[in-house]
């Protein structure tokens, strides 16, 4: 696993809120700043009343830099949207 995978995916801490992620926690990667969250926080965020355009945003620019250019490694765009484990 890439570096930059394991540090996402395998957060000790919430990055917003600092909560505890243990290995099976779910986490998400915030569409703001990409970095991982817990549910508790991304329930949070989805109630931001410019959510709705950030995630657009994000998933768009996600799938034109990311996926295109280097196959979405990992799933990274779509740990914006779905929950993840450490793997």
């Amino acid at each position: 696993m890439d570096k930059w995978e394991e540090r996402l995916s395998c957060a000790l801490a919430c990055h917003r809120c600092g909560a505890a992620l243990g290995k099976d926690d779910k986490r998400i990667l915030s569409v703001y700043d990409h970095e991982p969250i817990c549910m508790a926080c991304k329930k949070a965020e989805e109630q931001r009343p410019d959510y709705e355009a950030e995630s657009r945003e994000t998933i768009g620019r996600c799938m034109a830099e990311t996926e295109v250019l280097y196959s979405d490694p990992g799933g990274y765009c779509l740990h914006h949207f779905y929950p993840f484990t450490c793997k």
